[in-house]
């Protein structure tokens, strides 16, 4: 029999209660690998670890606010207590402000910056503590960043969000130039329009928004997390050894169209 190619190794993943970062905990698990499912609400995170286990995985709940620095050290420190070292690392937590993220003349330093703490130094956060645990391990690891496809353009509307998006894969690039000779990866990946999105009910055309999108998107429709979370798996295997300091994107056609 095939051992699992995650088998032994343990995941720390950042949104992990919906979305993409809960569909890549189920898979990870599913292959083998020991998930610690952090985010907020605490009901999601504590769901899917629940779920986990329940399916005879070794899986665990995180609450945490991937903006607050003592947050972040401790839900990094508390995976290694738990199952021993870290391995790979999914900085999946994002938002998108859609109503509030306006015009950026007419944009509310708030919104900027709560867009921007939970995206982008929330992101600097998850990693700044995982390298630190990977380091001291000195064996290596796999991080992945979950950017977007606006990031490689400037068409959408929500300037915040573009814009820490667009950081995302300078952050991932860093990581792969500095830390390849420590045998530490970093990829982003640049997930099209799903059917929801963060903050999908806060967005003012939530119909309109699916109608518009699918009509330029090749395949026709929009995406799921589930179409996404095995790229992410795979950028953490043996198989992608060679892969760092990229921007993988998974979007259905829609950023060449």
């Amino acid at each position: 029999m095939t051992s699992s190619p995650l088998r032994n190794k343990v995941a720390f993943i950042t949104g992990g209660g919906s979305g993409i970062g809960a569909a890549t905990a189920r898979l990870m698990a599913a292959d083998g690998a020991a998930v610690a499912v952090a985010g907020i609400p605490a009901a999601g995170v504590e769901q899917v670890a629940a779920e986990l286990r329940a399916d005879g995985h070794r899986a665990l709940a995180i609450p945490l606010d991937v903006a607050d620095a003592a947050q972040t050290a401790a839900a990094v420190a508390r995976t290694v207590e738990e199952f021993g070292r870290l391995d790979m690392v999914v900085a999946s937590a994002g938002i998108q402000l859609h109503r509030e993220d306006v015009n950026l003349h007419e944009l509310p330093e708030a919104i900027w910056d709560r867009t921007h703490d939970v995206n982008h130094r929330g992101v600097y956060l998850t990693c700044k503590y995982s390298l630190a645990q990977m380091v001291k391990q000195g064996e290596g690891g796999a991080i992945v960043i979950v950017s977007s496809v606006t990031a490689l353009n400037g068409r959408s509307a929500n300037p915040a969000y573009l814009s820490g998006k667009h950081g995302l894969i300078g952050l991932a690039r860093h990581i792969g130039v500095h830390y390849g000779r420590r045998g530490i990866r970093c990829n982003a990946v640049c997930p099209g329009a799903l059917e929801r999105t963060p903050n999908h009910d806060d967005h003012p055309d939530p119909t309109g928004r699916e109608e518009s999108l699918a009509a330029r998107i090749p395949l026709g429709r929009l995406g799921q997390p589930e179409e996404i979370a095995p790229f992410i798996v795979f950028l953490c295997t043996p198989a992608a050894a060679y892969a760092t300091g990229a921007a993988f994107v998974i979007d259905g056609g829609l950023s060449v169209a």
